[in-house]
């Protein structure tokens, strides 16, 4: 008995067949490409962030170990914060042929967190330390609450 022809279970065994490309491409070219930094593979963004806020601030800490303090770039327009850096795969002095298992991700990112209301960006602080990016943004003037005092009659 001949089955039917099915496009869906065609297009999951595509899909398949690249997810597996992506993966053996990150573990054998060496290049820094690795499939955990592309978008949409196993549902993650990085760095990973908590986000709280004052009454006058917003604060972001991102867990970003490994990643070079200089390769971290900060912008702020209106109420976006987009975080860019890379994470080195291995020190510089150690040659691809000398590394028996890789399992951490590596690669170049960028994450963008909006935010409720708009940021000071002259304001902004960023601090680096031990693996935790911190970064306290200040609400613009305009996006802070008012006191308004009611005179009694």
């Amino acid at each position: 008995m001949a089955s039917t022809w099915n496009p869906w279970r065609e297009l999951e065994v595509l899909r398949r067949d690249i997810d597996r490309a992506f993966n053996h491409a990150g573990e054998s070219n060496g290049s820094g490409f690795r499939s955990a930094f592309l978008p949409g593979r196993a549902a993650r963004q990085y760095p990973r962030v908590n986000l709280s806020e004052d009454r006058d601030h917003f604060y972001v800490e991102a867990l970003a170990p490994g990643v070079d303090p200089a390769s971290i770039d900060l912008a702020v327009v209106r109420n976006i914060l987009t975080l860019s850096g890379e994470k080195r795969r291995q020190p510089e002095d150690v040659k691809p042929e000398a590394i028996h298992r890789s399992e951490r991700a590596a690669g170049k990112f960028v994450r963008s967190i909006e935010l409720p209301v708009e940021i000071d960006p002259d304001q902004v602080k960023a601090e680096y330390k031990h693996g935790l990016l911190m970064v306290t943004l200040p609400k613009a003037a305009a996006a802070k609450p008012k006191q308004i005092s009611v005179s009694v009659a």
